[in-house]
């Protein structure tokens, strides 16, 4: 079993993972600026530059309220800011969302399993395709369905087995995200479902 420094190791494992593209993409950007002198050049450099950081941004905008213990405890969180978020995160992808959220809140813990499980599904589209989001509107009684489309959808036997509790072997970078999904979902007793078939992937919960 994993202690909680291991846990909180792997998940800014995960997190370090999701920036170093944009990261990465921002200093390219910056070395040509510093040596090349081609307006054209130097403009395409500064677009990429700023698109990055937007990408970066938005990644950390994510990451704090979905992995992090960001607002306090028993803190209601608007899903029309997490929206917001989610979209940010899926902004310059291959994958289309589609957000039918309720303009409702929901406790804190909730709105993290749903960002968790809106990730799963983008994660499951490595050639793109469509990520669609739907919501309960009642705010006392939070659920939600979330199925993601696309030409090779797939979802890792590990990422799988993490979401549902029953990892085969140690957790690591690849399905800590997935387990965090579980224990999220398991504290809060929400019934939480993944199931797939031919590019298809489907989680709901509530």
């Amino acid at each position: 079993m994993m202690n909680d420094l291991e846990f909180a190791g792997l998940l800014v494992s995960r997190l370090c993972h999701d920036l170093v593209s944009p990261i990465g993409a921002i200093m390219n950007g910056l070395e040509i600026l510093d040596d090349e002198c081609d307006a054209a050049m130097r403009a395409d450099a500064m677009q990429l530059v700023a698109s990055s950081a937007e990408q970066a941004a938005a990644r950390l905008q994510f990451a704090r309220i979905a992995f992090g213990a960001a607002g306090s405890t028993g803190a209601q969180l608007d899903l029309t800011e997490i929206g917001r978020m989610v979209g940010g995160l899926f902004a310059g992808r291959k994958t289309e969302l589609e957000w039918h959220a309720a303009p409702v809140t929901w406790a804190k813990d909730w709105a993290k399993l749903l960002m968790n499980a809106v990730l799963l599904a983008g994660d499951s589209l490595p050639r793109g395709g469509t990520v669609r989001v739907e919501t309960s509107t009642d705010p006392s009684a939070p659920g939600f369905n979330i199925r993601a489309t696309g030409q090779g959808a797939r979802v890792l036997e590990e990422v799988e087995r993490a979401v549902r509790g029953e990892p085969n072997g140690p957790v690591d970078g690849r399905s800590i995200q997935a387990y965090l999904t579980h224990k999220l979902a398991r504290a809060l007793n929400a019934g939480l479902t993944l199931t797939h078939g031919e590019q298809e992937l489907v989680l709901t919960a509530g």
